[in-house]
């Protein structure tokens, strides 16, 4: 498996970093990936610097990345999940996605579509050039 694995996250204001960083773990474990093949946490920018999105990145040994807006916008015609939610407020179909479509890179694709918990929404894509090799 990669080490460029990039998970986006999209998480309601009050969850905990626990609820999150578990997320993040049964997305990889989804794909048969590890915790050391994560390379990045991605969120969008004004939510990157939140102490749960932190402790959460931080137990993967990582800082969060924060996605700017007109990034994840440019990712919304890639995303395969759709929330008239995060439409409205983000004006993006799945926050999650977009944000790991836009931090892997141009051409990445999605190793595993949004899933969710009850306060967050997870994400996993790599680049273009570790697609080719899985």
């Amino acid at each position: 498996m990669s080490d460029r694995i990039v998970a986006g996250i999209g998480f309601r204001r009050g969850t905990g970093a626990e609820e999150i960083a578990a997320l993040i773990a049964r997305a990889l474990g989804t794909i048969g990936a590890g915790r050391t093949d994560l390379a990045a946490v991605a969120t969008v920018a004004d939510r990157a610097a939140d102490p749960s999105i932190c402790q959460a990145a931080a137990a993967f040994g990582l800082s969060p990345c924060p996605v700017e807006a007109p990034a994840l916008e440019a990712c919304d015609t890639r995303v395969v999940t759709r929330s008239a939610r995060i439409e409205r407020l983000r004006g993006v179909g799945s926050l999650a996605e977009a944000a790991a479509l836009a931090a892997a890179g141009p051409e990445s694709r999605l190793a595993l579509p949004r899933i969710a918990s009850a306060g967050a929404t997870c994400a996993l894509a790599i680049p273009h050039d570790t697609a080719r090799h899985l």
